[in-house]
């Protein structure tokens, strides 16, 4: 690791991060949680992790529908916020998904919402999942919803413009041959010049995931290409949603 940080311990712990993404509908991430959990459907004792879990919203879902879930995720202020949540059966640690975290002790672990693929080499790609197969009890079930390699390609909006509370935010996204781009401008009142900031997450197909999952022991069961649990098609899916079991 260098000593500079990544573009994901910064931008994920900015309060404009939190703007642009967060606050705004989550009614889509909502029912789909909840159609997830029908399908999964856990038992009461069930321990779940919500990883990338940021201030905690989809886990306090999770929570509400009377499961113990765990949130982890690496920005120190989204877990400080998350934590004035906590209950009894709701739980939040900062941690950094690259190193180990508690073994065994999971029955199901979710990665949702794009919240994967963003570290530098394919070898820490393949630590996170190790932790993430690590935490998981024998036969527990990992749920990664990632986007659509082909599909997002074929559908990328180049330019948009979002404006959220005063605050303007200009968006520039493009790709190469194994990742995708999006450049951040950042103008608000309350800043003496505009910030910049530049998301960029790897091109994993499901070929990628099978073998990433089956070197750390997990194999996918299902595939599904959209939030409505429609059949994945390479070319027409807007998501490549995967389950798989230890």
């Amino acid at each position: 690791m260098s000593v500079a940080a990544n573009w994901f311990e910064v931008w994920f712990n900015s309060p404009y991060y939190h703007k642009l993404y967060f606050e705004r509908d989550e009614k889509l991430a909502d029912d789909f949680i909840k159609r997830l959990l029908e399908r999964l459907n856990p038992a009461k004792e069930a321990l779940l992790i919500d990883l990338a879990s940021s201030r905690g919203r989809h886990a306090r879902l999770i929570a509400g529908l009377g499961y113990d879930v765990t949130g982890i995720d690496l920005a120190p202020e989204s877990i400080e916020a998350a934590k004035e949540f906590e209950t009894d059966k709701l739980h939040f640690y900062q941690h950094d998904l690259r190193l180990p975290f508690w073994i065994n002790y999971y029955d199901y672990a979710f990665s949702l919402f794009g919240s994967f693929g963003y570290f530098r080499t394919e070898h820490e790609h393949y630590n996170a999942i190790r932790t993430i197969a690590q935490s998981l009890k024998r036969t527990g079930i990992f749920v990664l919803d990632y986007l659509n390699v082909h599909y997002a390609e074929d559908n990328l909006v180049h330019k948009q413009e979002v404006e959220v509370e005063g605050i303007n935010f200009f968006i520039t996204k493009w790709f190469d041959e194994t990742h995708f781009f999006k450049k951040i401008v950042i103008e608000d009142e309350g800043l003496g010049e505009p910030l910049e900031y530049i998301e960029k997450v790897s091109k994993f197909s499901l070929g990628d995931f099978t073998d990433m999952l089956s070197f750390h022991h997990l194999q996918i069961q299902e595939v599904y290409g959209d939030y409505e649990f429609n059949k994945y098609d390479v070319n027409k899916s807007p998501r490549l949603i995967m389950i798989a079991k230890k």
